[in-house]
């Protein structure tokens, strides 16, 4: 029985020592080189005084030290970090200092961009940097307190193997992953080992992955669904294929390059490959595709299933705090495209009034997601975690083995067969003209149009209205003039007039977070400083 984050890597080493667990470009490891080389860093930790509960901060693009770092922490007992390669540096030092990071894993050039804030890090003793030799590091100028190691010196540091694994509990603290913090700063969401691989299980089970399935992971390692990508796929003993991407046509070569059965991405990136230049003979060997992090335009999908036909769609929804909450069965998206689905294997969903009792069909309520999927909380913010993590609701069939409930703060309802559907979040619904409006529903309708790639919804002050709908616009089309008028004839036609936006904007393209998602937040913040309504 798998328990640990580590042993994901050493159980398909009993099965299968000599099958390839990574790939980045014309690099292969086998479970079996994999796991020599992470047992290698664990006790290369060890040397430097890392013990059990130190946070260990990764700062890297996707490659194999990536990796080894990661299941590293998990047998020795100490907490991965990963720290999203976007960031700059003054995001890592936040993070950094937040979570009192010990050892940075981290390269050269990022390195370079964090030197000047190196003594400001409050507990940070040792960097290890991937591509540069030990020579080479005595020579940079940067912190009298850190200690910079180069990778090969890093790994030839021996400790006493006899005290690996580490003993330590299952739901014991493995990583922490910060959310993206589109205001304010990120929250440090914490996840046991149980969280991790029962997180594994599950999406290895209804994607029914197996030993044969070779995964394209590129989404980022930092992202809970980008590093289940790493963690499923070691859980079945397939073949994971790291991809840092610059264009849409590079994920394209790299499924026929690598025979890729499945990919997940979030939607700029799936709008992104329908435009790239593929043939259906260049992704044949996809088995399946999934997406989270966003709702996929039906239009989107359509095209995907047309250029993918003999793939299978998996559409899902999650939240950091639980990793994963639903999924809609690919059997179901013609009859349900519009649904969430239901809840994926090791969790029980909610639908609930304000006073805690459970809605009826069809009615909207919060989505309240309970089961060991739920993680540990907010990294020393007990306010936070108060504020989503409850006591689990007594009607819950779980309620005596999962003492706590994440309120997710989504707006969601159950129809009579047991299908959810997303209604809005619920500190961003719009009221409007005494109404209260759901942007997803406006942004749906607004889909429809074919010239329309994205939409985003988001509401200005109304002196006369409470709040005015403004909908903002990234469009294939540069007939700006003639969209508008059919953006506004198709509304007139789909909508009641409270629903119908009170200005469109064009853009060239949506602000991203750092997982990829649109960032919704700044966009409000942003235009409502250029929209004067009358």
């Amino acid at each position: 029985m798998i328990t640990f984050v580590h042993e994901l890597i050493s159980h398909s080493v009993q099965r299968s020592p000599e099958a390839i667990a990574l790939q980045v470009k014309n690099m292969s490891l086998s479970y079996a080189q994999l796991n020599e080389k992470v047992t290698k860093v664990a006790q290369a930790y060890a040397s430097l005084a890392i013990t059990r509960g130190d946070r260990i901060g990764i700062y890297l693009a996707k490659n194999q030290e990536n990796v080894q770092s990661i299941f590293a922490c998990s047998l020795l007992g100490a907490v991965f970090v990963p720290i999203n390669p976007v960031l700059k540096a003054q995001q890592v030092h936040y993070i950094a200092n937040d979570c009192q990071i010990k050892l940075l894993v981290t390269n050269r050039a990022r390195l370079t961009a964090l030197s000047s804030l190196l003594d400001d890090f409050t507990e940070l003793k040792t960097i290890i940097v991937i591509d540069a030799d030990q020579q080479e590091l005595e020579k940079i100028a940067c912190s009298k307190s850190v200690k910079l190691v180069s990778w090969q010196s890093f790994i030839s540091l021996k400790d006493n193997q006899d005290n690996l694994p580490c003993s330590i509990s299952p739901n014991e603290l493995a990583a922490i992953l910060y959310t993206s913090g589109s205001t304010g700063q990120p929250k440090g969401i914490m996840l046991s080992h149980t969280n991790i691989v029962l997180g594994a299980m599950s999406v290895s089970q209804y994607l029914e992955l197996t030993s044969k399935d070779n995964i394209l992971a590129v989404l980022p390692l930092s992202f809970d669904y980008g590093l289940n990508q790493l963690t499923s796929c070691f859980l079945v003993g397939a073949k994971c294929v790291l991809l840092d991407y610059l264009l849409a046509s590079d994920v394209v070569k790299a499924i026929a390059t690598y025979q890729i059965t499945g990919l997940a991405a979030v939607p700029p990136l799936w709008i992104q490959l329908i435009k790239a230049n593929w043939s259906k003979s260049s992704v044949q060997s996809m088995r399946y595709f999934t997406n989270s992090g966003g709702v996929l335009p039906l239009k989107t999908l359509a095209a995907l299933r047309e250029n993918i036909p003999q793939a299978k769609p998996y559409l899902m929804y999650g939240l950091t705090e639980a990793f994963r909450s639903t999924y809609l069965s690919p059997v179901e998206i013609d009859n349900k495209p519009n649904s969430m689905g239901k809840a994926i294997p090791y969790a029980e969903i909610l639908v609930l009034r304000a006073d805690g009792s459970n809605c009826d069909d069809d009615e909207v309520g919060e989505l309240v997601h309970i089961g060991p999927l739920v993680t540990l909380g907010y990294w020393q913010n007990e306010t936070a975690t108060a504020e989503s993590f409850k006591e689990t609701p007594k009607q819950a069939i779980n309620v005596q083995n999962t003492p706590l409930a994440v309120f997710s703060g989504d707006y969601v309802k159950r129809d009579s067969n047991g299908f959810l559907y997303f209604v809005s979040r619920k500190d961003v619904m719009i009221k409007t003209s005494g109404y209260r409006v759901s942007p997803t529903e406006v942004e749906s309708v607004l889909l429809q149009l074919p010239e329309i790639t994205e939409a985003v919804i988001i509401a200005s002050p109304s002196a006369e209205l409470g709040q005015a709908i403004i909908a903002l616009i990234v469009s294939s089309s540069d007939e700006q003039e003639l969209l508008t008028k059919n953006i506004m004839k198709h509304c007139q036609l789909n909508l009641p007039n409270y629903m119908i936006p009170k200005k469109i904007i064009f853009l060239i393209e949506f602000p991203r977070n750092a997982n990829g998602k649109v960032d919704t937040k700044l966009l409000t913040v942003n235009y409502n400083k250029k929209v004067n309504l009358i």
